[in-house]
């Protein structure tokens, strides 16, 4: 999955010495969007944003500063794929 698009930074956890850092990427200037699939209840929502590379970020709108899920494009068809087939 190409990542070198995304920005990113160096955790502020991480060593001065430059060697073992933890590097996180920023999702600010993704456009999140509501999936077409999440209801009208207001708050129990998936939020999608395309990310470069063919990426797909997928997040809980509860939580929006919460973890991020990165899949290609293709991985993402074949969940939403799966999770149909096992909705009927």
């Amino acid at each position: 999955m190409p990542l070198e698009n995304l920005n990113w930074r160096r955790s502020t956890h991480s060593g001065p010495n430059g060697g073992e850092c933890v590097e996180l990427a920023s999702f600010t200037t993704a456009h999140w969007r509501k999936s077409t699939r999440s209801g009208e209840n207001g708050g129990n929502c998936v939020q999608l944003a395309g990310m470069a590379g063919a990426v797909v970020a997928v997040r809980d709108s509860k939580d929006p500063d919460g973890p991020v899920l990165l899949l290609t494009a293709a991985a993402f068809r074949a969940a939403i794929a799966n999770i149909s087939a096992s909705s009927t």
